[in-house]
């Protein structure tokens, strides 16, 4: 039985809810590629078609996607991506670039995302500080947040301890 994470304090938890499982994923994979047709989806996915259904309908019903009137012979609808969508682009690539360094290794990634305007490849996504700088692991601290519950600010008190 999946269980939900719709009442944690946590924004990976909650984000889940969204994106968690590899269908939705690939998906929003297969829509920043430029697949917008249901039956497109379903010839670039080995995915049953009443499954695929339900994570477009879930997708669509999270402001992941929206489905658009494509205007041609009766009711056909095509997916967008909204700006949330959109917003997931650095977090496909995070995971793209982990993949390829960890699972496939250098000189073997099925595909490369490149710079448009340089045609270079782009460079490994980092989390960077105020000043542009790489920031490691190691150096960064999670701690309370505005939006944080009383239960989450006490664990991370205890933990900082």
């Amino acid at each position: 039985m999946r269980r939900r994470f719709t009442h944690q304090n946590c924004s990976v938890a909650r984000s889940l809810e969204v994106i968690g499982d590899w269908w939705t994923l690939l998906l929003v994979r297969e829509a920043m590629l430029g697949t917008r047709r249901f039956a497109d989806f379903a010839a670039e996915l080995p995915i049953s078609r009443n499954i695929l259904a339900r994570r477009l309908g879930h997708l669509v019903r999270r402001g992941v996607l929206a489905r658009v009137d494509a205007g041609t012979h009766g009711r056909r609808y095509e997916y967008a991506l909204t700006p949330m969508g959109k917003d997931l682009a650095t977090v496909v690539t995070a995971l793209r670039q982990w993949g390829d360094r960890w699972i496939f290794g250098a000189g073997r990634e099925p595909l490369l995302v490149l710079d448009r305007r340089t045609g270079r490849p782009i460079p490994p996504v980092r989390i960077l500080d105020e000043g542009g700088a790489p920031v490691s692991g190691r150096d960064l601290a999670v701690v309370p947040g505005p939006g944080a519950s009383l239960r989450t600010a006490a664990r991370h008190l205890r933990a900082a301890r």
